[in-house]
């Protein structure tokens, strides 16, 4: 097993990775909590819910399950409702616990859930895919989406614990596994140059699963998050920058409708388009666009943006949490491995676009 520890002001708390992590489950569970919520949906709840329901309850827990709807075009206001509702229902009070048992829709709605219930309850994530494993789970972000803007409405709010079973990700389509390792390699791009450089030479080894570089790469992703939501809990400054191709990626999600592209997906994509505006703003060599996009292709997620029309890509990021007085800004890269956080002249935005776009 490996671990991580994460240190914010808001709290510290362990991340462990390894195999076989959902038996273990129990151990992070508060030892006076009064009950357990074990959140989840019907995917993932088929095939895990049974076993971590029985590891809880053998350890003495009263355990409620949730089973909300699969899919991000449900990660809303009236979903997160369906927590409240049961946990009221069931009379759940200040020292129960919600667990988070799914991708990072779940991950993101239950540390909701949890920052809200009682005005905070303590919350444990486990995420079941590799994006959340890498990504959502980490850094106590949580939120539902409106449709005027992804991620627009919700709270900072750390777990007790985040459990990373590096066996569930066996079960996940190729899709899935090509969306995460666009968050794996985003690190990479922004903070750890040595980090891009093993990802471009282990590519096929992290397509396939292989257990040993899986695991570091998943360890590694923690270790970058960490550290950097430990210097910016509250995104004021440094944490902006793990969102690196995410304006691009939260247009293509809001614009096509959410669930139509996977959130890796659209990321990664966006990740391509953001190179190419460092290029036209900072200077970020041409070699250095291209290695990002051949990445990108390599881990298996798109490279064409679709068509919204530049208009309406520019006013759909214009919803973006790092606009500040009405003007965007963008994370740009001006060398890879490093990262900064600024306004983009509007012409060199419409360019990117009308370039990419069509390309």
């Amino acid at each position: 097993m490996n671990t991580v520890h994460v240190e914010t002001p808001g709290g510290a708390y362990p991340i462990h990775i390894g195999a076989g992590r959902l038996g273990l489950l129990a151990q992070s569970i508060p030892a006076d909590a009064t009950a357990v919520a074990l959140v989840t949906n019907p995917t993932v709840g088929g095939l895990y819910a049974a076993g971590v329901e029985k590891t809880l309850a053998e350890a003495g827990h009263r355990v409620l399950r949730i089973d909300l709807p699969d899919g991000e075009e449900h990660k809303d206001w009236q979903t997160l409702n369906l927590i409240f509702d049961a946990l009221l229902q069931n009379r759940f009070d200040r020292k129960a616990v919600l667990v988070a048992l799914g991708g990072g829709v779940i991950g993101d709605m239950v540390g909701f859930a949890a920052a809200c219930y009682m005005r905070g309850v303590r919350f444990v994530q486990v995420p079941t895919t590799l994006l959340a494993q890498v990504d959502s789970s980490v850094g106590g972000k949580t939120a539902v989406n409106h449709p005027l803007g992804k991620n627009m409405i919700g709270a900072f709010y750390q777990p007790d614990a985040v459990e990373i079973d590096v066996d569930v990700l066996k079960t996940l389509p190729q899709r899935e596994i090509a969306a995460g390792l666009a968050e794996v390699i985003k690190y990479g791009m922004i903070i750890d140059a040595p980090f891009f450089d093993w990802c471009e030479q282990n590519v096929d080894a992290l397509r396939a699963l292989e257990h040993n570089a899986i695991t570091y790469a998943i360890r590694r992703s923690c270790e970058l998050k960490a550290y950097v939501v430990s210097q910016d809990e509250r995104e004021s400054g440094l944490r902006a920058i793990l969102n690196f191709g995410h304006t691009f990626g939260h247009a293509i999600e809001a614009g096509l409708g959410y669930g139509q592209w996977l959130h890796g997906e659209a990321v990664g994509c966006g990740m391509i388009q953001a190179a190419e505006l460092s290029a036209a703003v900072l200077g970020l060599p041409r070699g250095s666009v291209e290695r990002i996009r051949s990445l990108v292709r390599a881990i298996g997620c798109p490279d064409a943006p679709p068509d919204l029309g530049v208009e309406r890509w520019l006013d759909l990021m214009q919803v973006d949490k790092k606009t500040e007085g009405g003007q965007l800004r963008f994370v740009l890269l001006p060398e890879i491995g490093r990262a900064v956080c600024q306004p983009a002249p509007d012409e060199a935005v419409r360019e990117v676009l009308q370039r990419t776009v069509s390309a």
